[in-house]
């Protein structure tokens, strides 16, 4: 019997992790990556102490504290959680099962898929969900992002230092998204054109790659020259395995208090995955931390309770 499982190894179960070890509880983590987004960063501005750090870096320190407190990754996917009894069984992908007497969910989200001609049959091809894993791949390439927010603009500025042109396919009148300094750098680039209220409307290729993108903007079809295409619409919540145990919003984020605790008693959330504004490292770190912290205690008193 577990006292914790966490399901992520992301900024947010990772630094969960961290605290199960340093209380010495017994637990385990079970993701596929490890990092999550936050490897997906070009640049690291607002966490403290490591303000000059990109995404990858601060992944290691990551691993470097982990390392103390000898945490291991369970390299699997879990695809179910469920009550038994006052307790919760979580089954995985690979056919392991854990009976605990909670769990943190920090599955955080993963790429919203560009649903156009091409897309897909491209993905792997030129089509790519990361600048920050992928953008090497196209050094001093004409490229273009599609998407207009956060993620989109985030994009744009790590190809910056890589690709040859850039164009942003943003179906809005204009980029949005908290960083007003990252968009200034974006849009002051001579090697950026943003097209605006522009609608990406199908991929094309040669030689099984990538080598156009058709747009729609005022009502006229366009197409331009690229030989990558970086898809930043957005992400979807991973939360199928606890979606019929816990309540989620309209957006299938999971729900909670300002102690992370779900709808079910013993099931907590932190990070992107969550109800709660801002999707940051340093946000999910916080809220890492909390939620073991509110798991602890109910821990212990479900020990007395028991006793």
């Amino acid at each position: 019997m577990l006292d914790v499982l966490i399901i992520g190894a992301g900024a947010a179960g990772i630094t969960a992790a961290i605290y199960a070890a340093r209380a010495e509880l017994k637990f385990e983590i079970i993701s596929k990556d490890v990092g999550g987004l936050t490897l997906w960063s070009p640049d690291i501005e607002n966490y403290p102490g490591y303000h000059d750090l990109n995404g990858i870096e601060l992944v290691e320190k990551f691993k470097e504290h982990m390392d103390q407190y000898d945490i291991k990754v369970k390299d699997d996917t879990v695809e179910k959680v469920e009550k038994k009894d006052n307790n919760f069984l979580v089954k995985t992908k690979e056919g392991r099962e854990y009976e605990t007497k909670t769990v943190i969910v920090c599955s955080g989200s993963s790429p919203r898929k560009l649903k156009v001609d091409g897309a897909e049959k491209y993905e792997g091809k030129g089509v790519a969900y990361c600048a920050t894993c992928d953008g090497p791949l196209f050094k001093d390439k004409d490229v273009a992002v599609v998407g207009g927010g956060d993620s989109a603009v985030t994009s744009a500025q790590t190809l910056l230092k890589i690709a040859n042109k850039i164009h942003i396919i943003n179906r809005g009148d204009e980029l949005t998204g908290r960083d007003k300094e990252r968009i200034k750098k974006v849009k002051e680039s001579d090697k950026v054109e943003i097209i605006n209220n522009a609608d990406t409307k199908e991929i094309l290729g040669k030689d099984d790659f990538v080598n156009k993108l058709k747009y729609e903007k005022d009502g006229e079809e366009k197409t331009i020259d690229v030989e990558g295409i970086f898809v930043e619409i957005g992400h979807i919540r991973n939360t199928d395995m606890v979606k019929n145990l816990i309540k989620l919003n309209d957006k299938n984020e999971i729900i909670v208090d300002e102690s992370g605790a779900a709808s079910e008693k013993g099931v907590y959330a932190a990070g992107d995955v969550t109800s709660l504004p801002g999707k940051q490292t340093v946000i999910a770190c916080g809220d890492g931390s909390r939620t073991l912290l509110t798991a602890f205690d109910y821990i212990s008193k479900k020990g007395e309770s028991d006793d």
